[in-house]
């Protein structure tokens, strides 16, 4: 007898048919407003980034690029990185033309300034994000910033400050010169970035004094600016504790960067074109690193603490040759990604802040978003589409679940008279089949959006933008649904 026959044979189904995944409609925690974060740095030559995403001849950003951002749908969009080390904000405010040039000295080349604190701003009201800043937090502590060629790229807690004011203060005259009457309202600001990574920048120590020092004087511009410390892991193991302690009253979240993800394995086949000839076990690795990731999660909840927040405000998978690697443009990597979502939501009391990838640009294979430059479509890889699905299929509290069948990795979220379940068919080569009800009430209906190519190996191409969007069907009566080899999907279920 076929699998689907057995299924339709109501006496056998009834002595056979597997539990239901059982949904506890009882809301847990509130899911944070900033939840899926893009993160957006100017990378000079090795990747034009930001330059790609602007269009010169009409100055102002690409209308693909804002229609395909706000299709993604970003909550937060960042603005820094490394980069900020050596960023000076005032050297992209103004009238364009007498903006200067700068050097990147970590990605190479120049920067031309055109997209500066104005323009990001107005991106993202355009595409519905809150913008988060990073400051030069006085470079991190990175001597050679403070002797360039060029001079002094570090700033201190005045040009910080000072940030906050142009920003956010209705009377600011500096803003106002520049034809900006009304404040640009920037809530949330990054204290320091990847600082306790390496020998050369501020010791633990340093970073928590310099972290009160900014945030008193930032404060002191607008009180209502939320503020997120650095407290990932340095030599001598997290520094978020101490942060905490110390600097507890002073910050809102606690920064940290899910980076590192990259085979572990000494024979891995994740390295190209090696996973060509064994996809396979290259689908048994990437759910090795999704593990993994989750586990470190962990390890920064713990580390925060019970009082702040957890702010994951860089992270992607890498895989060698680094961001080259034509496997994280294949449909086979979203089983990472959407495992890594649903790690951050099934701890959404804690992580208020999470990205899985770096946003836009036209050459790294970590990006959600590509460019296709000098003109084009703008389309998503697995990260990027993965992230779509599951913002704009959220509820407002994370509800718990239970009786998963093996193979599917599912995390469940309500709002109102609807649950919205986050599922990924983590099984190679075979389908899976749920069905689901709700603890106390009855599902009356639902719809399913799924992403399910028939060759795992799909990848994103300028030629086929769409070749990731999703498909809508509705659920059947029965609640019950066949997950394809792959999928990642968003179950709706109205509740009567």
């Amino acid at each position: 007898m076929r699998r689907r026959d057995f299924l339709a044979a109501p006496a056998v189904a009834a002595l056979q048919e597997p539990a239901a995944v059982l949904i506890d409609p009882a809301p847990r925690f509130e899911v944070s407003p900033w939840l899926y974060m893009q993160f957006m740095e100017p990378l000079g030559v090795t990747d034009s980034s930001v330059e790609a995403a602007w269009d010169y001849e009409q100055d102002d950003w690409r209308k693909s690029f804002v229609a395909a951002t706000r299709d993604l749908g970003p909550q937060v969009l960042r603005w820094g990185g490394l980069y900020s080390r050596y960023y000076r904000w005032r050297e992209g405010v103004g009238p364009a033309a007498q903006r200067p040039w700068m050097r990147n000295y970590v990605w190479g080349g120049k920067e031309t300034n055109r997209v500066g604190t104005g323009e990001f701003v107005d991106l993202c009201r355009r595409v519905g994000a809150e913008p988060l800043m990073c400051v030069n937090f006085e470079g991190d502590g990175e001597a050679r910033y403070r002797n360039t060629k060029e001079g002094d790229r570090t700033a201190g807690v005045q040009e910080a400050a000072e940030w906050v004011s142009y920003a956010n203060d209705p009377s600011d005259r500096l803003r106002r010169s520049h034809g900006i009457a009304e404040p640009l309202g920037i809530r949330l600001w990054q204290l320091g970035n990847e600082t306790s990574y390496g020998n050369a920048t501020f010791s633990k120590d340093q970073s928590i004094a310099k972290t009160i020092e900014f945030a008193r004087a930032m404060r002191a511009r607008d009180k209502s600016v939320q503020l997120i410390g650095w407290g990932d892991r340095g030599r001598e193991g997290y520094w978020a504790p101490d942060l905490v302690a110390r600097a507890g009253e002073w910050i809102d979240l606690v920064a940290f960067h899910m980076m590192g993800q990259s085979p572990q394995r000494k024979d891995t086949v994740l390295r190209a074109p090696r996973y060509q000839r064994e996809p396979e076990q290259a689908w048994t690795e990437l759910l090795e690193l999704a593990a993994r990731q989750e586990r470190r999660l962990g390890e920064m909840i713990d580390a925060a603490g019970r009082e702040k927040g957890v702010a994951i405000t860089e992270g992607h998978l890498s895989l060698p040759p680094h961001n080259a690697n034509p496997l994280l443009l294949e449909w086979m990597t979203a089983v990472y990604h959407a495992r890594s979502l649903n790690a951050y939501l099934r701890r959404g009391d804690r992580v208020k802040i999470a990205t899985i990838a770096d946003f836009e640009g036209n050459r790294w294979t970590v990006n959600a978003m590509l460019l296709q430059v000098p003109g084009g479509a703008c389309y998503l890889t697995p990260a990027g589409a993965v992230a779509r699905l599951f913002r704009h299929h959220t509820g407002a509290h994370g509800v718990s679940l239970g009786n998963l069948p093996e193979g599917l990795d599912a995390v469940a979220t309500r709002s109102a008279n609807k649950v919205f379940v986050h599922a990924v068919n983590t099984a190679y080569g075979r389908a899976v089949e749920a069905s689901f009800a709700v603890r106390g009430m009855k599902v009356s209906g639902g719809r399913v959006f799924q992403i399910a190519p028939q060759d795992l190996r799909t990848m994103a191409v300028a030629d086929a933008p769409d070749a990731f969007s999703s498909v809508e069907a509705a659920l059947p009566a029965t609640a019950r649904w066949r997950f394809p080899a792959g999928a990642v999907a968003a179950v709706e279920l109205e509740l009567a």
